[in-house]
């Protein structure tokens, strides 16, 4: 179940934690997985991983909120895979200009940064590749979202979570306008993480304890639930936003 065999996936900002383990995931279960990041050495790095596990992948680093760099990777993808792009994951979302702080002190220059990403950035990258699945007449849609866009938090993300609300609404409509075509559009509303190999246990295991099942979520677990959206199996899943969080918040 849930083989993803003869498709061709797209993961963007998969040079490391959660998108460099989508791409793996994807890729175990079948999928040729074009690897995105703004970093080319993170693309290739999360490559060299996959071919050494023994899947099919390749880097294309480009920035997704360059909608030319953007429609010219879909084509790159297109011709080194063979077919286009029918598994996009919108993942890229953290802007090297955010910074956790509280909206009143933050520096109206730092506003734009996380908004453009989260919702430009996803929309250039589906903008690009639906065509080719409405001509295909099957694809998938999955956004990598958070739960700073659905709930209310007192840690300094307003802006964050105002481009990541933005986003899963816009992955709703689309959820709709093209259903009849074969296209499932979700998105998955990401918890606390532990996104490094190594990270400091004084702050991760503080962490941990405040999620129910009493560990923080690995990149894997974020690749599987990825993997089960694109699979055939999730063909009657869409305009849905699902909480992946460890029990943090319930719905």
């Amino acid at each position: 179940m849930f083989r993803l065999d003869g498709h061709v996936a797209l993961v963007t900002g998969a040079g490391q934690s959660v998108g460099a383990g989508t791409a793996r995931v994807l890729a175990a279960q079948g999928a040729t997985v074009a690897v995105n990041d703004l970093v080319a050495a993170r693309a290739e790095a999360t490559v060299k991983e996959i071919e050494q596990a023994g899947g099919q992948a390749f880097a294309v680093p480009f920035d997704v909120l360059d909608r030319d760099a953007v429609l010219s990777a879909a084509a790159t993808v297109r011709e080194r895979a063979g077919k286009p792009i029918d598994i996009l994951v919108n993942n890229a979302g953290i802007h090297s200009d955010m910074v956790a702080r509280q909206f009143r002190e933050l520096d109206p220059k730092l506003w734009r940064g996380p908004i453009e990403l989260n919702i430009f950035g996803s929309i250039n990258c589906v903008h690009a590749t639906l065509e080719d699945m409405i001509a295909a007449g099957w694809g998938r849609i999955i956004q990598i979202s958070s739960g700073a866009g659905r709930v209310g938090l007192n840690i300094g993300v307003a802006v964050y979570g105002a481009g990541k609300g933005g986003i899963e609404s816009f992955i709703r409509h689309i959820s709709q306008e093209v259903a009849r075509n074969g296209i499932t559009a979700n998105s998955l509303a990401l918890g606390l993480m532990n996104n490094t190999a190594n990270g400091d246990q004084k702050v991760t295991g503080h962490l941990a304890r405040q999620v129910p099942v009493g560990r923080l979520g690995t990149p894997e677990d974020i690749g599987a639930a990825v993997a089960f959206l694109a699979s055939e199996e999730a063909s009657w899943i869409t305009g849905q936003t699902i909480n992946i969080n460890g029990g943090a918040t319930t719905s």
